[in-house]
């Protein structure tokens, strides 16, 4: 009788090496150890839950909670969300640390602020961004994507949509760089960044109430339900979160597509003939397929055990930090065909790249809006785009929640005018 082969050893976690290239050990986990216990880069025990069918059930469980307060005893019940910078209270009242029915009354109202119609209405908008950030370096024959051109789109956009005036912008362009840069280190010139942000956007509120204009924080300010309005702390929260979430996910969703399509050039070429022949559908399913290949987030943000529950055939006490890989449940063979292989016209794509259940990403079509404006004009304007290095000389942004580039070299040859 042969012996069976004893099967890999666990992989380690967290490591640069890791970071670099995390699908393989999500197929170990996947198949061994698809619930799995890990010590975090923090100390702290949690789950890690691989397989797409527990993760949309965790997703939408509303036994796990997202207020910190329920992981008693932790660095994270004092508010320490994964968002870099955050300690103050004031900006613990947002969408994603919270649970109904205070969630339920928060989306809701600023719902009405954030309707398909204003993201809509916004496209000009970004695709006069998109057009002005390469003009800068068109010529110049060379850019790193992720410097000149995938960090400021979403940061402008997000600003412009906010209603931060224009001379203020840079203000925020170079905070929101620290923290990205930095993440939530102790690092006090994140902790400077986040206070001035915060401070800003309390002055900014008032102001915009005394005179409000046609702009998101003007429509959280006026947004009701039933006579009750955010407060004004809840209003700085909301700002503040779609401010950070909304540039780092679409930042990532640029750099890692555009990566993605300069490894994979029939892919690229496919899309590219496409958008020559005016037609935008694979454009559509393409970024939808980025969005699940490599998508900007690599782990849904912190949810908490309120009672002992089971989940994947593993117990979980209450009080547990549980954390769902969005990024080895969008591999998982078991949903979707060939999970490890970029097919852009991939149809039956109901990927957890912004989340499942309550919780999904309300700046998610935003996000898309700027995902297709941004690859589609770089392959339009620059169609010879080339990677500037090896891949395995790339570094990826150390953390927890997101998957990003630090750089993302490239040359071209110059527009012709």
């Amino acid at each position: 009788m042969s012996e069976q082969p004893s099967p890999a050893p666990a992989p380690e976690l967290f490591t640069w090496e890791f970071a670099t290239d995390p699908y393989p050990a999500y197929a170990w986990l996947r198949e061994h150890s698809p619930v799995h216990r890990t010590s975090l880069p923090s100390g702290v025990e949690a789950w890690l839950v691989t397989r797409y069918a527990d993760a949309r059930q965790a997703l939408a469980d509303q036994r796990l909670s997202k207020d910190p307060a329920h992981h008693a005893g932790s660095a994270h019940a004092k508010g320490k969300t994964g968002i870099p910078g955050e300690r103050k209270a004031e900006l613990m009242t947002h969408l994603l640390n919270i649970d109904p029915p205070d969630h339920t009354r928060l989306r809701r109202l600023v719902s009405k602020a954030f309707t398909p119609r204003t993201v809509a209405e916004f496209a000009p908008r970004v695709q006069e961004l998109t057009d002005q950030l390469i003009d800068a370096f068109a010529e110049k024959g060379e850019a790193d994507l992720i410097h000149d051109f995938a960090f400021p789109l979403p940061i402008y956009a997000i600003c412009d949509l906010l209603g931060v005036p224009r001379e203020d912008q840079d203000d925020f362009r170079d905070w929101a760089g620290m923290m990205i840069r930095h993440g939530g280190g102790p690092r006090g010139g994140v902790a400077r960044s986040v206070k001035k942000m915060r401070n800003y956007l309390a002055e900014l509120i008032h102001r915009k109430r005394e005179e409000p204009g046609d702009d998101l924080i003007s429509g959280l300010i006026r947004a009701s339900d039933h006579g009750e309005h955010l407060t004004e702390n809840e209003a700085a929260a909301m700002a503040f979160i779609l401010l950070f979430a909304g540039f780092e996910t679409t930042v990532n969703l640029i750099g890692n597509g555009v990566y993605a399509l300069l490894r994979h050039p029939e892919q690229r070429e496919r899309l590219q003939r496409a958008l020559a022949e005016g037609d935008t559908e694979l454009l559509a399913t393409g970024v939808e397929e980025l969005l699940r290949y490599d998508g900007p987030v690599e782990l849904a943000t912190w949810r908490y055990a309120t009672e002992p529950l089971t989940l994947g055939g593993r117990d979980i006490a209450a009080g547990d930090p549980v954390l769902v890989v969005l990024a080895a449940a969008d591999r998982d063979p078991e949903r979707f065909s060939e999970p490890d292989t970029l097919d852009l016209s991939r149809r039956d794509n109901q990927h957890l790249g912004y989340g499942h259940g309550i919780h999904y990403c309300l700046g998610a079509p935003l996000a898309r809006l700027e995902g297709q404006a941004a690859i589609a004009t770089l392959l339009r304007r620059l169609p010879d785009l080339r990677l500037a290095a090896d891949p395995d000389d790339l570094r990826w942004r150390g953390g927890l929640i997101m998957r990003g580039l630090r750089t993302l070299p490239v040359t071209f040859g110059t527009e012709r005018k």
